[in-house]
């Protein structure tokens, strides 16, 4: 093994650090990580008062858990996110370690594995090593010191017995491991598996099985609405989770003057504060899903949770998200769909587990019994062994594991029971131990209860005109290293949220690549979003149709009450919040009846994104001058009002804000990131600026110069090795021809989707398919080619199904008598940032 790098070595020169404390990252162990980090070279930047990690400068945040306030926020920005074991590994290899093994997302639940695979079947091999790879893991051909797990049938194999004599602390698992913990999702405890005396071949596995310890999952999260605070109320501690925020406490919680005295006291003693306005809060705390209060906290970005949640953040003084444990987050009111009919018991769980799934059963809207009868629909079990199971068997009861219940409420849908996740119960094993692992999606919860535009009662003071919580711009990166890896930042996020792929949409055939490089197909444009515009009885979304004017026609006419009673208000003095209302709705119908086709709106110099008002109509516009595309602009961030209002003032001043790159004629951005769009725009020569040329525009109403707001980024050009200057220069030479004729195949799986690297290729000119496995090139004899064989590509991730489509790739090419290449999303990225063809041989995809 490579001996560790020497102190003063500049291993981590030129990367930023940050360092998450937590339960498991105590704070002497962070003096020491720092101390190891800045004699390497390396930069620690402290976390902020207000506990936010500077996320426009750090590189590296090191935590022990995914479970802190930035994580997907960091993720998005493509900042890798690492354990402190990945310093360590550094330091042994003498270069900065793959990142993807040291991941703390939880659903990379292989991330710690290292394993070397014995004498098992060549086909069981590869499909063992796919799997641990995609889901974190690393694989090795030969046994090493960083090994953790053998996989083996019998003992007899070298490997095995290399283990035994050197005493590795490795573990000897049967294949039947792996098979196990990928049917369920979830990684289980491998002792049963160990070999050389395996419990699931010697023990009957009717056998009584141990219940599991306590879960840390589960643990003040067993109860939505527990009965006490679990603190003395005498003696408020100092609390730092508070440091900086402001909570607000919704009335629907039904607690007591006095209880709520105590809490608001706890949060104003460790430096937070209280509200009783859900704009100024950091924090909602409510019982359910439902209210104005609950959607605009949702939307606008608010941490919220329930009464549990609090009483969690209290009693552990450590920040937690709400979506982490199920029971953290405010209830659905009435359940979930179709549980209202279902009488469930339980079996073989005990403890908090037990009082977690029955809050969790009622919480869904189903009838919870203890005992089991024959009208019971459902048994939930952790093993498929008791009186109960032998009952469910004779009487036909549906008889699933905890996973089906805690699924069907994190997505908010019950799911199908033929799903085998939820019917497999692994031998010698208490199901137990998995439990409470499964968390929220936000995605899920927005489409479920976030009304797509709500709107303001009177006592809001800004009106939303959209949803503030919108699509994510796909964060890309290489299947061989974590999606911090890449460093492709996705500081897109809220201005990208009307970027979509109509690829998904479309169906997409597999275009046929011979060797005489066919042109390329027709490019995928971006549909525009059109304004959603609030009724207050329902959302719609307007169309220039005649369908749709027709249809604002006949609800204008159900609106006649409220236009008389606009009239009437009209003519008092004051704030009127009725009458104001219902002009809003008139005037907004009216607009929606002049409105013109989309052509005309581009003849008149307005974007697809763009709703005039009637006087907005009136007055003309100045010509075009700029056509911006805008990138991770900070400012508009969960702030659509201020978003509208700044993109109209910029069209009065001959800007207009687009979102297809191939439009732009200048790309606005904080920083060089690797996103679908940056990278996109960059093909098209535009002339690149700071996001505060915005800024500028807006302050002075005038148009500066772009030449004094050139975006320079330093520490980016390091990384990436390049010049942005010389980027601009060889992207206005190429002329959206960098690939041109170059045949780029993509695999169906790939993380991030197929969509995404086909905008990017073709953006630059390349031919761009979709490979399933069929040859698309035809057979070349060598000898009767006069140009050689040139490189064909393959984008892959690492994912089994990927895999096996290598070999088959590789001989199409070579009967085409073309080279191929199966490369990594790295090289296509690298390409269209750098705008030079470039190739080394780091690019191939692991393992090929």
């Amino acid at each position: 093994m490579a001996m560790a790098a020497e102190k003063g070595a500049p291993l981590f020169e030129h990367l930023v650090f940050s360092i998450v404390p937590s339960r498991d990252l105590i704070e002497a162990q962070i003096v020491g990580l720092q101390g190891t980090i800045e004699d390497h070279k390396g930069e620690v930047l402290a976390i902020k008062r207000n506990g936010k990690i500077d996320l426009d400068n750090v590189t590296h945040i090191i935590a022990a858990t995914s479970d802190f306030p930035q994580y997907l926020e960091a993720r998005q920005n493509m900042i890798c996110i690492v354990r402190p074991s990945w310093v360590t590994e550094s330091l042994l290899k003498r270069k900065p370690a793959q990142t993807r093994p040291h991941s703390p997302d939880p659903n990379l639940f292989f991330s710690t594995l290292v394993i070397t695979c014995a004498d098992i079947p060549s086909g069981d091999k590869a499909a063992v090593a796919g799997a641990v790879v995609a889901l974190g893991g690393m694989e090795s051909s030969s046994l090493t010191k960083l090994t953790t797990h053998i996989c083996a049938l019998t003992m007899d194999h070298p490997k095995c017995q290399q283990a035994v004599e050197r005493n590795l602390k490795c573990q000897i698992v049967l294949p039947h491991w792996f098979d196990d913990c990928l049917k369920l999702g979830k990684k289980i405890d491998e002792r049963p598996y160990l070999l050389p005396n395996p419990e699931i071949l010697r023990v009957n596995p009717d056998d009584a099985v141990p219940l599991p310890t306590e879960s840390t999952n589960i643990q003040g999260a067993s109860s939505p609405r527990p009965e006490s605070l679990p603190l003395p109320t005498d003696s408020p501690r100092h609390l730092d989770v508070f440091q900086s925020k402001t909570v607000m406490m919704s009335g629907d919680l039904e607690i007591g003057s006095r209880l709520r005295k105590v809490l608001e006291d706890l949060v104003i003693d460790g430096g937070g504060a209280i509200t009783h306005s859900v704009h100024s809060a950091d924090m909602f705390i409510c019982q359910w899903r439902d209210g104005r209060d609950y959607v605009f906290a949702s939307c606008a970005g608010i941490d919220v949770g329930n009464l549990a949640w609090l009483y969690h953040l209290i009693t552990h003084n450590e920040w937690t998200s709400p979506l982490r444990r199920l029971l953290h987050y405010p209830l659905p009111r009435g359940g979930i769909p179709g549980f209202e009919e279902f009488r469930i018991t339980l079996s073989n769980y005990g403890g908090e587990a037990r009082t977690y799934l029955e809050n969790l059963v009622l919480a869904a809207g189903a009838e919870f019994t203890k005992s089991m009868k024959v009208d019971n629909t459902h048994l939930i079990t952790a093993r498929k062994s008791s009186e109960k199971c032998n009952a469910a068997d004779e009487w036909n009861i549906n008889m699933v594991n905890h996973l089906w219940i805690e699924e069907s409420y994190a997505r908010c849908k019950m799911q199908e029971l033929t799903d085998p996740r939820y019917t497999h119960f692994p031998p010698r094993t208490n199901l137990g131990e998995v439990i409470g692992q499964t968390q929220f999606d936000p995605k899920v919860l927005k489409a479920a209860y976030f009304p797509k535009d709500p709107t303001p009662g009177p006592d809001d003071p800004k009106p939303l005109s959209r949803p503030v919580m919108q699509e994510k711009d796909s964060n890309l990166s290489s299947p061989r290293k974590s999606d911090d890896d890449t460093a492709m930042g996705s500081q897109d996020e809220n201005n990208d949220q009307e970027d979509e792929h109509t690829g998904k949409a479309e169906k997409k055939g597999h275009a046929s690549l011979p060797k005489s490089r066919a042109t390329t197909a027709a490019n995928v444009s971006t549909p525009s979003a059109k304004r959603r515009i609030s009724t207050g009885r329902g959302n719609s979304t307007p169309s220039s149709s005649r369908s749709a004017k027709q249809q604002a026609v006949l609800y204008i006419s159900g609106m006649a009450g409220d236009i008389a009673l606009y009239e009437k208000e009209k003519k008092r003095k004051g704030p009127i919040w009725g009458g104001e209302r219902a002009a809003n709705q008139i005037d907004k119908q009216r607009s929606l009846e002049r409105s013109s086709s989309p052509a005309q709106k581009e003849e008149d110099g307005y974007s697809d994104e763009e709703t005039r008002t009637p006087k907005r109509q009136r007055i003309s516009l100045p010509p075009i001058s700029i056509k911006l595309l805008v990138t991770g602009y900070q400012a508009w961030v969960n702030n659509p009002t201020k978003e509208d209002m700044d993109k109209k003032k910029l069209r009065e001043l001959g800007i207009q804000i687009v979102q297809d790159p191939k439009k732009c004629t200048h790309l606005a951005a904080p920083a060089m990131v690797r996103t679908k769009k940056f990278l996109c725009a960059l093909a098209m020569g535009p002339t690149i600026v700071r996001s505060d040329f915005i800024d500028a525009c807006i302050k002075t109403g005038e148009v500066p110069d772009a030449e004094d707001f050139n975006l320079k980024d330093s520490d980016n050009e390091k990384k990436f090795k390049l010049k942005l200057k010389d980027v601009g220069r060889r992207a206005k030479a190429n002329k959206r021809s960098l690939l041109k004729r170059v045949p780029i195949y993509c695999t169906q799986d790939i993380p991030n989707g197929p969509e995404t690297y086909e905008d990017i290729v073709k953006a630059n000119g390349g031919i761009f398919a979709i490979y399933n496995g069929k040859p698309t090139i035809k057979k070349t004899n060598p000898a009767e080619d006069e140009i050689g064989p040139e490189p064909v590509y393959l984008i892959t991730g690492q994912k089994p199904t990927e895999r096996k489509l290598w070999p088959s790739f590789a001989a199409m090419a070579r009967d085409g008598n073309m080279l191929p290449r199966i490369v990594t999303t790295d090289w296509i990225l690298d390409v269209a940032m750098a705008q030079q063809q470039k190739w080394d041989d780091s690019y191939l995809a692991e393992g090929q």
